[in-house]
């Protein structure tokens, strides 16, 4: 991981957010089998960063012409140090699903604390700029699969139980499980389940961005490489 390599000429816009920042993709060379998805919660900065890092660690002839990468769906909570956008809506719970509420949800800042705070879901479904522009995108290149990064769970969501969840989970030493513990109503997930895409959700453990460059971004790196299973 000595190489640094600049990726930014890749970066194709697909849609801008709630202040007008440009939501940015890096797209697959050919049809997308995996579409790798970071930064939905503002903050979660670490998802963001780790995923940069793997693409900067292999030159752009070495990243699998099937992958895609967001590498911040919200970028202006990441900005702002929240998790949810500029509405202050959790855009994980604001998709156009069957089960998305219209009431706050709840969230943990620590995932060892029982003390749960709530946040908005939004106006209705898919209310967000943010949202629509990533589910219009999804729909675009249709993935064969999708996994999102997140953090600090320590653990691999994968409902499917996947061949990639599994490899991952291995990897990394994380427990696979089928879900995250609590209800997760409009969620990408959920709604990912809905469209008939399997998605795998990454929960990185709580640590700095320099362990898990180490304990991380080298998984990450593999999967861009395209030396996986899919």
């Amino acid at each position: 991981m000595s190489r640094r390599v600049d990726h930014t000429n890749a970066f194709e816009s697909y849609g801008k957010s709630l202040s007008g920042v440009p939501l940015q993709w890096i797209p697959s060379r050919a049809k997308c089998e995996l579409l790798i998805v970071a930064g939905i919660h503002g903050e979660e900065p670490e998802t963001t960063v780790s995923l940069s890092r793997a693409y900067r660690s292999i030159p752009s002839d070495m990243v699998d012409g099937k992958i895609a990468s967001v590498l911040c769906a919200n970028p202006d909570g990441v900005h702002m140090g929240t998790r949810g956008n500029s509405n202050g809506v959790d855009l994980n719970r604001n998709f156009p699903t069957v089960n998305w509420q219209a009431e706050p949800t709840r969230c943990r800042w620590h995932a060892d604390e029982e003390e749960e705070l709530p946040i908005l879901t939004g106006s209705h479904p898919g209310s967000e700029p943010e949202t629509k522009a990533l589910v219009q995108l999804i729909g675009a290149i249709a993935p064969s699969m999708i996994l999102s990064l997140h953090g600090p769970l320590a653990c691999v969501d994968d409902p499917l139980t996947t061949s990639l969840g599994k490899w991952i989970a291995k990897r990394t030493g994380l427990p696979l499980v089928p879900d995250v513990g609590y209800p997760t109503p409009g969620s990408m997930g959920t709604w990912a389940a809905e469209c008939s895409i399997p998605i795998v959700t990454w929960e990185f453990p709580p640590e700095g961005i320099e362990i898990l460059s180490r304990s991380q971004v080298p998984t990450l790196i593999d999967i861009l490489k395209g030396n996986s299973p899919l």
